[in-house]
Parts: C-alpha cells; structure tokens; sequence
C-alpha cells in the first residue's frame, strides 16, 4: 500500500458519466492508498460552448480546465476520457495510470429494439460524430443521420423526443452508467471501427508528484497503455485532432499487437483501412505503420478530399 499525502483531490468534469468514470478510478485506488481519496467536479468551458464550437474546440475545452487545476495544484489526479484528450497535452502533466480498457465498441440504441439492418428504411439515427456517421452509411446508406448532442442522459432522452429510430453512443459509457441493457447492437470493431482510445481512461498527474505517480501506478493496466499509445500514435500520424473520420483499434496478446484503422469520407462513399501485426513491445511505430498504410491505401486521398 502507497502512503501519500493524507487528502489526495481527484478532479473530474461534472457529467454523470464523467462522475461515473472517476468513481472507478477512486474504487480501483481504494486499498491502493490510505490518503482520502475526495472528488472534485469542475465546470468546463466546454460545458458552456455552443455546438459548433464544439467542432474545433471540443477536446481542450473539456480537458483544458482541469489540466489547468490539476497543473497549478489545486488537483492532484485529473481523470479523462482517453478519446478526449488532446494529442498535444501540457508538458507538466503525465499520464500516470490507463486502467483496463471498458468495452470499445460503438452500441446501437433503439426504441424498438430493431438492429441497424432491421430498422425501416430512411430510418433517422442520431450522433454526433463524423466517424459515426460515415461508417453507418456506408452500412446503410438509406437512412438518415441526425446531429445529436448531449451528455449520454440527454442523447437518450432526445431520441424519444425527436422521434428517432435510435442513436450511437459509446458501449462503455452506456455500461459504466448501468445504461448497457438499453443496448440494442452492439458493432463489431471492423464492422464499426471506435473512435481511438474509445473505452480507455486517462488518470494524469503533475510530472514531478512523485508519490502520486507510485499510486497510479497500481492502477495501471500495460495492455491498456500499449494499445492506447499505439492509436494515438496512429491518429498523430495523421494529423492528430483533424475532424477526419477515422478510427482505430489495437490489442494486445503475448509478444505481439494486432490493430486495424480507417480513414472515411463523411458520407460514408470512400474509406481507407489497413491491419498490422507487430511487436507489442513498441505500440508508436506501429501505430505510425498502421497510419502510413491507410495513407497509401487511399486514405491520403480522402483526407485531401475533407481539407479541399
């Protein structure tokens, strides 16, 4: 057991499911530590922007505050949605803990309980997401995709409102809010790839808090960190927080990694993917492999197409 200070503050955005996510953090620490572990919610300015902010801003502005608090301490843990967190982050804070990924894949909510192939033609999904939204028509491209924002509670509570045929949310975040029997589909990693990190957490401390870092460290999941360093290294490669639709997915057996990626066209007309396989013991390169194939496998092209 780590003995730190005798408070350590945990902080986290004030969404149920970011509160969600941090009580696990706290429950995996627990026995790991005899400080009092006391969350922390914090406004973002993410939380206040309009929509269309979101677009360019969506990442730093839900991740910036806190990494701010956490950096001047006033925080002493900050815990993330890996997906989240920006590619370029503050050089004083590190990624001290990925505890074992939730589940990656992307769900399917329906009120009728119908599967993506059963829902009536021109049926109207909602999501908020490009990756999402391309991938689903190029599943189905008869139906219509409706922009749905929201925290997790009220995406679902829009698709009755507005009459949607379902919605796509994240699988993990449906089952850390107890939300998972609501899940009509759940999409196979190749039929719908995840958005990178997508189920993976990110406990950040300050570079040099020493005692913290051996807490966290407890906490940390190998697998977890291999595969997220390898598809953050894969969406770098492509030009880090570009509103492409892309996706990536790595896992990890005994002495080796296996990941595929996908770069798509909105639309759903064109995309690009590839698989490698490689040596666990060194996720960014092959991540930076998996990127360079999609390039040459059209992938260029289509991202050409998005910036034109």
């Amino acid at each position: 057991m780590t003995q730190v200070r005798d408070r350590v503050l945990v902080g986290t955005r004030g969404s149920a499911l970011a509160l969600a996510q941090t009580r696990l953090v706290v429950d995996l620490l627990h026995g790991k530590t005899e400080a009092e572990l006391v969350m922390v919610p914090l406004k973002t300015s993410g939380d206040a922007l309009p929509h269309e902010r979101l677009v360019t801003d969506g990442k730093t502005a839900f991740t910036g505050d806190i990494d701010r608090e956490l950096a001047e301490g006033r925080i002493d843990i900050a815990v993330h949605s890996m997906k989240d967190l920006p590619l370029l982050t503050d050089e004083r804070l590190v990624i001290g803990a990925t505890p074992k990924r939730g589940d990656p894949r992307d769900a399917l909510v329906s009120p009728s309980g119908a599967t993506l192939g059963r829902l009536r033609k021109g049926a109207r999904i909602g999501t908020s997401s490009v990756r999402r939204m391309s991938q689903l028509l190029a599943l189905r491209g008869d139906i219509e995709v409706v922009e749905l924002r929201g925290n997790v509670d009220t995406r679902l509570r829009k698709i009755e409102e507005r009459g949607l045929d379902g919605a796509v949310l994240a699988a993990a975040g449906l089952h850390r809010l107890g939300l998972g029997s609501r899940i009509t589909q759940a999409f196979g990693v190749e039929e719908v790839v995840p958005a990178v990190c997508q189920g993976t957490l990110a406990v950040e401390a300050r570079a040099g808090d020493s005692d913290v870092l051996a807490m966290l460290e407890a906490i940390d999941d190998p697998d977890t960190r291999a595969s997220s360093e390898c598809e953050r290294a894969f969406s770098e490669e492509l030009g880090g927080d570009c509103d492409v639709p892309l996706g990536a997915y790595a896992t990890v057996a005994p002495g080796r990694m296996v990941a595929i990626g996908l770069v798509a066209d909105p639309l759903g007309k064109r995309s690009a993917r590839a698989e490698v396989e490689g040596d666990g013991r060194n996720p960014k390169a092959l991540g930076r492999e998996l990127a360079r194939k999609v390039k040459e496998r059209g992938g260029a092209k289509i991202m050409e197409g998005i910036a034109g």
